[in-house]
């Protein structure tokens, strides 16, 4: 049996048991079965991967850069106006003043203007991307190096009183002069002394 109770947008929501009484589908309105995707909406325009349609303008803009193409372009307008001009008049396609020449041009100029601030706002984002990455990195840097510093300075201060050999020398020859000065020396720390004990 099912239970209907209104919902907060003023519909209705009713749960229906499923044969072993276990998942429940709930249906609001006119939005369908929440436990499944919504259909995909019909678009004008067909779809792309804006990611494959990127690289290829990269490479289209990348090539329109070198010196290929621009040697590519000047020969076929060039082939292209000797044609025109030395044939017979029956073979001429694009007679003077070239305008089919100039339709083509400005074709070509008007998808290869777009391609190219497509590929420059791709590096745009990817230097963006890299300089926010890099931004970390000098951060993390930084504060390693300030973490470093303070470890080091906490050592120098440890190691400022730790008892070093060249200072318990030191102590000593001064503790050996002051016996020797009260005359407190024994025989034993002589050569002849240190000897015979030695034996």
């Amino acid at each position: 049996m099912a239970a209907e109770r209104p919902d907060r947008d003023g519909g209705r929501e009713r749960s229906k048991a499923g044969p072993g009484g276990g998942a429940t589908a709930l249906v609001r309105g006119s939005r369908g079965r929440l436990d499944q995707p919504l259909d995909r909406r019909r678009r004008l325009l067909p779809d792309y991967d804006p990611e494959a349609f990127g690289q290829l303008s990269e490479r289209v803009a990348r090539f329109l850069g070198t010196g290929r193409f621009i040697v590519w372009m000047t020969l076929i307008v060039t082939v292209w106006v000797v044609w025109n001009i030395t044939v017979p008049s029956g073979w001429r396609f694009d007679p003077y003043p070239f305008i089919f020449l100039t339709l083509v041009l400005s074709l070509q100029a008007s998808y290869a203007a777009p391609l190219i601030l497509l590929a420059q706002n791709r590096q745009d984002d990817r230097d963006r991307v890299t300089q926010e990455q890099e931004r970390k990195q000098n951060e993390r840097s930084i504060a390693d190096t300030e973490y470093l510093t303070r470890e080091i300075a906490a050592l120098r201060m440890g190691l400022g009183e730790v008892t070093t050999r060249d200072w318990l020398r030191s102590e000593l020859q001064d503790l050996v002069r002051d016996l020797a000065d009260h005359h407190l020396v024994f025989p034993a720390e002589t050569g002849h002394g240190r000897d015979e004990t030695d034996r």
